[in-house]
């Protein structure tokens, strides 16, 4: 059998650094590698593979699509994309929906959505227009999208970048309430933060922001790509605080995990700034995408998955929570979307190869912050295994002179 690793460190970029094993099969809530070893999967590919892997509807709505149509672009209409759109709409409560591929896509639309509204319905002089970003974003890995982040490494060398964004503090609506200008367009927020730390606002912030935002005829644009489809135990993270934004971004878990597809969606109103020829996407919207997508939303009504996060992610937090170990600083989230942070003096990065070893895939983020979003069907014996698992590593983890002091946060 060929290096499989050694070829894609040959011949790829090294824009990733995987950790050391090679995934060649996946059954729902477990992955398999080269030797058939069997991994638990406690990321989900980052919120993607909510449906669990391989899932044999998905499977069958992709394969079934393929082989009646393909791609045809956007310059016909399908008998796809329709049924796709009007089910998302009525899901979310938007009005209208215009799909992309991936998350950043359908970010970029919102952006350039907002913009034109500022424009050509809230009256902004021509290119004055700003949008206000959270500290600690994360949106994508476009030039534009990394031009705002606070993260130095995503700006290091990519600029010079786009103008035109403030930022304020993520969970702080007052220091929202003092950045916006007659100029401001919208506020583009995260409702949990993800790549940033798996960060929960205090509650009653999306709230308090959109009051904020209607106040000032301000677009609320929530991004759920990671935190949308039922990942928080809500079908969106933003309805925790009773909130309908202006427009919304879905992505990731909206393919099924099988291939990208992703959604902005939004009022009437911001949504008929785009003309044709405005803005495109040769693959977004394709049939297949469209039948996969339609596919997954049906799933997530049909098999209760939202009311499933939210009670597993319950009983993910309690026993996350009961860990007794002095290398924990913290555990936060929303449903099965959860981060446990580390002490500083403890690399998380070393704590997730060696929660590989014992048979538990996921990933740090920011915060050095464990991730926890497996998939959705997960159930209170599996997430039991793998907290049982987490357990031991940080235990073993621990040197004595910690063990015998008092836990330091």
């Amino acid at each position: 059998m060929h290096d499989l690793a050694g070829l894609e460190a040959r011949f790829g970029a090294t824009n990733y650094a995987p950790l050391p094993v090679t995934i060649v099969r996946g059954d729902g809530v477990y992955l398999f590698d080269e030797q058939g070893r069997r991994y638990i999967d406690m990321m989900g590919a980052y919120s993607a593979v909510s449906f669990g892997h391989c899932h044999p509807r998905l499977i069958a709505a992709l394969s079934g699509q393929a082989r009646r149509l393909d791609t045809i672009s956007r310059a016909y209409f399908n008998d796809r994309l329709g049924p796709f759109l009007a089910r998302a709409c009525a899901l979310t409560g938007m009005d209208a929906a215009l799909p992309m591929n991936s998350g950043a896509e359908a970010v970029e639309t919102a952006l350039k959505a907002a913009r034109k509204w500022a424009y050509k319905v809230k009256g902004v002089p021509a290119d004055r227009a700003e949008i206000i970003v959270a500290d600690g974003n994360f949106h994508g890995r476009t030039i534009t999208i990394v031009g705002f982040s606070s993260v130095p490494q995503y700006r290091d060398g990519f600029g010079p970048f786009p103008a035109g964004f403030r930022h304020v503090p993520f969970g702080d609506a007052t220091a929202l309430a003092a950045a916006i200008t007659p100029n401001t367009a919208a506020f583009l927020v995260e409702p949990v933060q993800g790549e940033g730390g798996i960060n929960v606002p205090p509650d009653g912030y999306l709230a308090e922001v959109a009051a904020i935002c209607r106040a000032h005829n301000v677009l609320l644009l929530c991004d759920e790509v990671q935190s949308g489809l039922g990942r928080t135990g809500r079908l969106l993270a933003c309805q925790h605080d009773g909130v309908a934004p202006d427009g919304l971004m879905l992505g990731k878990a909206l393919g099924g995990g099988l291939l990208p597809v992703s959604l902005f969606l939004a009022r009437r109103e911001v949504m008929d700034v785009f003309a044709p020829g405005d803005h495109g996407s040769t693959f977004g919207g394709n049939p297949i995408a469209a039948a996969v997508g339609l596919a997954a939303l049906d799933l997530l009504v049909e098999e209760q998955l939202v009311e499933r996060s939210a009670r597993m992610g319950a009983h993910l937090m309690r026993r996350l929570q009961a860990i007794n170990n002095p290398l924990v600083a913290e555990v936060r989230g929303r449903g099965l979307f959860v981060g446990l942070e580390l002490r500083r003096d403890v690399d998380a990065g070393d704590m997730v190869r060696n929660l590989l070893q014992a048979g538990v895939l996921t990933k740090d983020t920011h915060r050095n912050t464990i991730r926890f979003a497996p998939p959705l069907i997960i159930d209170e014996r599996q997430i039991d295994w793998a907290v049982d698992r987490l357990a031991e590593v940080l235990d073993a983890a621990v040197p004595q002179t910690v063990t015998e002091a008092a836990p330091a946060k």
